[in-house]
């Protein structure tokens, strides 16, 4: 029972947004009021206690998902303050898969901005609950109504207005609760730590009468017995609409909105309150669901502490040397000093210390339950996305998906001491990260470091430097093409050699055929088990997928084509998996050659804030870099610009767009599709 009543009180929750909307604002504010932090770090200062990067605190953005704990009342909140930036979206995508709710924070003078929008659907891919928080109420330009207005419009969202603001700009001084109808202010001298409900100003009494009404016909559409009450005209009871509204966030139908100014410490008690009453615990949500590695069966991973251990890795990172594991623990319990079993490595791996994490500190403790987030030390060769387990009741639970490269730089060392260090610095970034490609140009010896962004892969040689003192020379980005076939086109090659004194022999027959773009790469067979034996097609379809991941071009990866394994020839006793899969192999760069090949450029989505004497300015620019426009939105002194442009016509655009602009232009920028070069 004890248990039962604790893992109710957990709240497993993310905070997203869009660069610079106010996260690791809202985040310091809660746990300086939860009493987990003394005193309030400020971004601007440097001094954010998510922020405990070097880079974080120069830069003043958020770079690396922090994890902590607080306590709220009878509840215990695991939080995990995201990045904003996207270029860093692989943190938020590897946080959201564990979470159980996320709080969205929006700028109520930006509104709904783009990474906000890609931040929400991956919020939605993994079906978590959401509340959202409108912040920067107190600056001039504030919307609070124009945001929610955004929020239906730009995420499809349902959004349920909690909260309408006092005031707004200069102005803004508290907020008023329509589930209580009260209003709430707060004592600027106690840093907002203190505040108090009282009656509603006359003066917002008929707009929040209007907003109540608003809220309970909104609650009614999602359940039946408000809806009830509703026709009826008869009172609503607080408590019913509680629960309402707890069940239709649980089930993605409601958006609760809250609105208040983190900076200006006004808004976050009210929004943990809502944290808790609103967002689900680990046993609301429904079980998570792997797979028996043996049989493929369906395995549903229940909130217990006595179930069969079930814990997903969905972080690594290096701390002071270390190898830190981050795992979310989906159903049982682990103990230090224990054997685990990982599943997707199949091997048992130790758990030399079992941690509780806050942002950059750590405090040891002896077993993590069912619902907890917790830090792992000791797992040598564990990485992200791997399940860990107990060995006699194996599991494999679902993977994270990672997104592809776009950019890359040609790093080289500087000394004969960087040379020596350069491959293990490489190594753990690369088991921190996996959007960080890296390989070796055979024609020059240099290294290649693929990532999602200029600012991505300036971190992290900038990290190189910084933390391991290994300092490189770094060459101009370079797009990361790709490549693909115009027409269909057939090839057969035949492998009959002798290796290591062994005769080989095998003969492969192939097709490629183009695919819609964004399709990917397909590999199937079409040949007869007396042509090509079953058990060596495997052999076929690695020789194929070794071929496309180096177009005959430029050497880039091949995509959006079909291959398709017609027919060949084997030699009793002479067939093995080397000569089918060298023999794809050549067949298949044949076949690329022979299908009019060309290159595929990366495109990127940008959104570009322009006031509105300049926009005729930045439009020829943007036409100069073949860029293409799809629209202009108008908002209170602003044009916003959507446009797609080739990310080859992008590299340091912010300086440009500055210069057109006097300074006042801003642009985000994010992948959206590869195109025909």
């Amino acid at each position: 029972m004890k248990q039962t009543k604790r893992i109710k009180s957990i709240r497993n929750i993310g905070i997203i947004a869009h660069i610079d909307a106010g996260k690791t604002t809202v985040t310091e504010r809660i746990l300086y009021y939860t009493g987990k932090s003394y005193k309030m770090g400020e971004v601007h200062d440097g001094e954010a206690v998510m922020d405990w990067m070097a880079d974080e605190q120069e830069r003043g953005i958020t770079i690396t998902s922090a994890v902590t704990a607080c306590n709220w009342k009878d509840y215990e909140i695991h939080l995990i303050d995201t990045p904003g930036h996207v270029d860093f979206t692989i943190e938020v995508e590897r946080s959201l898969r564990v979470l159980d709710g996320a709080v969205g924070v929006f700028c109520a003078v930006g509104g709904v901005e783009p990474q906000s929008e890609t931040v929400w659907r991956q919020a939605d891919k993994y079906h978590v609950p959401k509340i959202a928080f409108i912040n920067k109420l107190d600056r001039i330009g504030a919307d609070f109504f124009e945001t929610v207005s955004m929020m239906k419009k730009r995420l499809n969202a349902n959004p349920l207005i909690l909260q309408i603001p006092v005031g707004l700009s200069d102005s803004f001084a508290g907020v008023i609760d329509l589930l209580r109808m009260q209003q709430i202010m707060w004592d600027d001298d106690t840093l907002g730590a203190a505040f108090s409900y009282g009656d509603i100003d006359p003066e917002y009494a008929d707009s929040a009468a209007e907003y109540r009404e608003r809220l309970i016909e909104t609650v009614a559409e999602t359940d039946d017995e408000i809806m009830e009450a509703y026709l009826s005209e008869s009172d609503v009871p607080t408590d019913k609409l509680l629960s309402a509204i707890r069940t239709g966030v649980a089930r993605l139908d409601l958006v609760p909105v809250l609105c208040g100014s983190a900076l200006k410490n006004k808004g976050i008690q009210p929004l943990l309150d809502n944290i808790c009453d609103f967002l689900p615990s680990p046993v609301d949500v429904p079980p998570i669901e792997g797979s028996n590695p043996a049989t493929g069966e369906i395995i549903k991973c229940y909130s217990d502490e006595n179930a069969p251990l079930a814990a997903l890795i969905f972080k690594v990172a290096m701390m002071e040397g270390r190898k830190m594991s981050f795992a979310r623990i989906y159903s049982g319990k682990m103990k230090a000093g224990e054997d685990v079993f990982n599943t997707s490595l199949n091997k048992r791996e130790k758990l030399s210390r079992i941690l509780k994490i806050h942002a950059n500190k750590r405090e040891r403790i002896d077993t993590a339950l069912a619902g907890d987030i917790v830090g792992i030390v000791g797992l040598k060769d564990s990485s992200t996305g791997d399940t860990l387990c107990a060995e006699k009741s194996a599991v494999m639970l679902e993977r994270i998906d990672f997104y592809e490269p776009v950019i890359s730089v040609a790093i080289e060392p500087k000394t004969h001491s960087d040379q020596e260090k350069i491959e293990q610095v490489l190594d753990k970034f690369k088991a921190e990260d996996p959007t960080l490609r890296i390989k070796i140009d055979e024609d020059t010896g240099q290294t290649i470091l693929s990532g999602m962004g200029e600012l991505h892969l300036e971190i992290i040689i900038s990290r190189m430097r910084r933390e391991f003192n290994t300092n490189v020379n770094v060459g101009k980005p370079q797009v990361v093409y790709r490549e693909t076939i115009e027409t269909q086109s057939e090839a057969a090659a035949t492998f009959d050699k002798e290796v290591a004194g062994q005769n080989h022999f095998a003969e492969v027959r192939l097709r490629l055929s183009p695919l819609d773009r964004g399709k990917g790469v397909r590999f199937r067979s079409e040949a007869k088990p007396e042509t090509v034996p079953e058990n060596y097609i495997p052999a076929v379809e690695k020789g194929v997928m070794d071929s496309l991941s180096s177009g005959c071009l430029m050497g880039y990866p091949v995509v959006d084509v079909e291959a398709v394994l017609t027919g060949g020839s084997h030699k009793e006793s002479l067939g093995s998996n080397l000569a089918y899969t060298v023999c794809a192999t050549i067949a298949c760069n044949e076949a690329i050659s022979n299908g009019t090949p060309y290159l595929l450029d990366p495109v990127m989505e940008v959104e570009i804030f322009v006031p509105e004497q300049f926009v005729g300015d930045v439009i020829g620019d943007l036409n100069s870099r073949k860029g293409k426009i799809e629209s202009i939105d108008s908002r209170t002194g602003v044009q916003i610009i959507k446009a797609t442009v080739p990310l080859a016509n992008m590299f340091g655009y912010s300086t440009p767009l500055r210069s057109a602009t006097q300074g006042r232009g801003t642009f985000s920028m994010k992948f959206s599709h590869f195109d025909r070069c």
